[in-house]
């Protein structure tokens, strides 16, 4: 925008028509808004259960201001009490919470021996939620010792919720597991150390009534596939001790709610969509950065608008949220808005905050408190504060680049705005081709269904570290094929090829010496984790990364980002998993460039498409950071380069694969183009589209373009998860809905060329430490190839 940031707006009431009037309005504006979309004020939608609350709910709830329930909350309670497993859909600050804890409170208080688990995808989660769960305990105790109540109660001391998870201490954790009937904690928690001991646990899983799963549209991929598994032994264990828990689930708004839930849980499910909380009046504004050059093929940095706008909101006391796709965007963008606010007004950087995964637990209990508090005006945050943590109300969120899913952008807008409170958000497009795409059509953004979740609990890769924590849990017999599904039989066999598995009177029982919950980590494809140590400092850790992504993140004489310092890692010792690091003052930050090969290793199944073959397949991916370059703050030049000699890592997946037939190859040589730019451009869109079509983000999806598989250019689509989790299965099936929303995309860029908008945004390994900003420091392949070759497929 290069802006005036001298004057502050003249905001008041936060009018957000005079913020975007007032911007428009400069000199030095560059017509970044593309579109402002107004959405109205929806007002509440009341509704009563069928049979009333007990009186200390009600009384309860009246006390903290709740007078009636949404329509949403009492459907759920409805269904809850007829003993249906429920999945609420509703929005961001809608009420889900009380949808759930409601029922469960009441069959808590009818049955004194009832216990409940809650589950949460964050540790950060079940912490909040037990800060909220204990003010209303405490309403409820106040409101069954007031006027009229039967009897003092203490339902706290009744109820003894806990939050049970790896910051527990061990005299918490007895006293949770021997006395608490309600207890927070996470799906990996339940994997590794309460399953596994299901025994001590007796008490608790012999009378489990209820399992709360918080945030389910966070369960897809790589990390729901294991979580259905996880959930599914939790069942047996529970059933083991003769219990039969109840299935109470919330979610974002997504297309296939009921679909995921019974994925996840194995059980039929009920969903509740119809959302009744009030919203207050919503602006969303597109932002495209401008072009930069005469020839309108380099946009201005959208890290540098994001900031920008930032800026101007916390000048005028508009409390702002700003999301980003990268730890390194969130650190740069801070950096940029710190350094800008402490040049203009020196108070107010101290207002400012990053926040991302990486950071110590406590350094993120502490930004959270500053914001619930209102001690901060902004934070600049990965999808880590996506979900819903309370850091109270919020006025404007700033959304850098698509999120990857419909889904995401309004969870993240919803941050903003409560009740009847008016908001903004900004959506501030990168130069790639859904970014674009959006801003020249932002009415999509307003119109467009939510996504649809996918995970695959079958999963061989998958399945067989959960079929071995079974076993260990209890033997394995005929009926847990039912339970884990058709390739139950053939993992058991397997694993008992392997002495893993012991077979003794028709059941299977572990016979290996390991702990096989350690080796099934839920979240990513590496069980390990890299500790970063400031050499200067006593060896003091500051932060923590996981051992895929370490040599992209701390490989040595990288830039480390971290608060908006900067640090060099002087070493990476990778068999000690320890990244060195000392402070540095430079004007540069590093990003990684990797190379990456593909192996076919087995033809699963094949198909035609008119006169093209699909085959889908078994295949080894390779990968290594080769070199990284520099790239000056504040800007996307690049001021240097360095190699690097790391090992190169490995992942066994599913790929797609196409090869183009003699034909296309010959109808884009006939235009006197290369084939060879055609494949790589549509390589390009390829991994661009099919998160269109199923929910995963686009670093979840890899594209390589190989010769030495099958003979001649071939383009492969691979799955970035140990097995795969059916992102290219699904792409093997909608291949040619994929071909022509990638020409509708390409067709609809207005370059003539080629720009990073369309086909130029090669992604060998997009991680969450790259910036967007500076990914496309490659060759852009020819268009006009990729374009013969696309409408060649679609000729009928």
């Amino acid at each position: 925008m290069s802006a005036d940031l001298t004057t502050p707006l003249p905001l008041r009431g936060h009018d957000f028509d005079a913020f975007l009037a007032r911007i428009t309005g400069e000199r030095h504006y560059a017509g970044q808004v593309a579109h402002v979309g107004r959405l109205p004020e929806r007002p509440a939608r009341h509704a009563e259960p069928t049979a009333p609350l007990p009186e200390v709910l009600s009384r309860a709830l009246a006390a903290r201001g709740i007078e009636r329930l949404y329509r949403h909350q009492a459907e759920a309670i409805d269904l809850a009490r007829l003993g249906h497993h429920v999945v609420v859909v509703t929005g961001t600050a809608s009420g889900k919470t009380l949808a759930y804890n409601l029922p469960v409170l009441e069959g808590l208080m009818a049955d004194p021996d009832a216990t409940a688990l809650y589950l949460f995808p964050t540790k950060a989660l079940a912490q909040d939620q037990l800060k909220g769960l204990t003010r209303l305990l405490e309403s409820m105790s106040d409101a069954g010792t007031g006027p009229g109540a039967d009897s003092e109660v203490d339902l706290i001391e009744s109820i003894k919720p806990g939050v049970y998870d790896g910051d527990t201490s061990q005299s918490a954790r007895r006293k949770i597991r021997d006395t608490g009937r309600l207890v927070l904690s996470n799906p990996d928690m339940l994997h590794r150390a309460l399953l596994p001991y299901h025994g001590r646990w007796s008490r608790f899983l012999s009378r489990l009534r209820y399992v709360i799963v918080d945030e389910i549209h966070t369960y897809r991929g790589i990390f729901g596939s294991n979580v259905a598994n996880v959930l599914r032994r939790l069942r047996r264990v529970a059933a083991h001790h003769g219990a039969d828990p109840q299935f109470l689930s919330s979610s974002a708004t997504i297309a296939n709610p009921v679909e995921l839930a019974e994925a996840l849980t194995g059980v039929a499910t009920r969903a509740v969509t119809e959302d009744g909380s009030p919203r207050g009046p919503r602006w969303f504004v597109t932002w495209n950065p401008p072009h930069v050059d005469r020839a309108r093929v380099e946009r201005r940095s959208g890290n540098v608008e994001a900031m920008e706008i930032l800026v101007r909101l916390v000048r005028e006391g508009v409390s702002t949220i700003v999301f980003c796709k990268a730890r390194v965007v969130a650190e740069l963008i801070y950096k940029y808005a710190h350094d800008e606010l402490r040049r203009r007004d020196g108070a107010l950087a101290g207002r400012l905050t990053p926040y991302r995964s990486g950071y110590l637990p406590s350094e993120r209990r502490a930004i959270e408190k500053r914001l619930f508090d209102g001690e901060l005006l902004g934070v600049v945050s990965t999808n880590a504060l996506e979900l819903g943590i309370d850091i109270g109300s919020l006025d404007a969120s700033i959304v850098v680049g698509f999120p990857g899913t419909f889904a995401s952008v309004w969870q993240q807008s919803g941050r903003a705005g409560r009740g009847h409170q008016g908001s903004l958000t900004v959506f501030v497009a990168y130069d790639d081709p859904i970014d674009q795409y959006l801003a020249r059509h932002p009415d999509y953004f307003l119109g467009q269904a939510p996504e649809a979740a996918a995970i695959d609990p079958g999963n061989p890769y998958i399945l067989a570290g959960h079929v071995a924590c079974a076993a260990f849990e209890l033997p394995l017999g005929p009926e847990d094929e039912e339970l884990f599904g058709p390739l139950t039989s053939g993992v058991r066999n397997a694993l008992e090829a392997e002495n893993q598995l012991a077979p003794l009177g028709g059941l299977h029982y572990f016979s290996s010496t390991d702990f096989p919950a350690q080796k099934v980590n839920l979240r990513t494809i590496s069980d390990d984790t890299y500790s970063i140590v400031d050499l200067t400092n006593g060896d003091r850790v500051i932060g923590m990364v996981d051992a895929i992504s370490a040599p992209e993140l701390v490989y040595p004489e990288a830039i480390y980002l971290h608060e908006g310092e900067t640090w060099f890692v002087k070493r990476l010792d990778m068999d000690q998993k320890v990244a060195y690091v000392e402070p540095v003052s430079v004007d540069y930050y590093t990003q990684p460039v990797l190379d990456t090969s593909l192996r076919v290793t087995e033809r699963r199944e094949e198909r035609w498409s008119g006169p093209e073959r699909l085959t889908l397949n078994r295949a080894t991916v390779t990968w290594a950071t080769t070199m990284f370059k520099k790239i000056q703050f504040g800007s996307t030049d690049s001021i240097g380069y360095k190699n690097l000699t790391l090992p190169p890592q490995h992942l066994d997946t599913v790929a797609l694969g196409w090869s183009p037939s003699e034909a296309v190859r010959n109808a884009v040589r006939a235009d006197g183009r290369k084939p060879a730019e055609g494949l790589s451009g549509i390589r390009n869109l390829m991994i661009t589209v099919l998160p269109l079509f199923v929910m995963c983000d686009r670093s979840d999806v890899g594209g390589v373009i190989d010769s030495s598989n099958l003979g001649h250019p071939t383009l492969f689509l691979y799955d970035r998860f140990a097995g795969g989790v059916g992102f290219t299965e699904r792409g093997y099936t909608v291949w040619e809905e994929m071909v022509a929303e990638a020409l509708r995309l390409l067709e609809d860029c207005p370059c003539v060329d080629g720009c990073p908008s369309c086909v130029g945004l090669p992604i060998l390994r997009p991680a969450q430490h790259q910036d967007p900003d500076v990914m496309n420091g490659f060759p852009i392949p020819d268009k006009g190839a990729a374009r013969v070759m696309l409408r060649s497929l679609l000729e009928p």
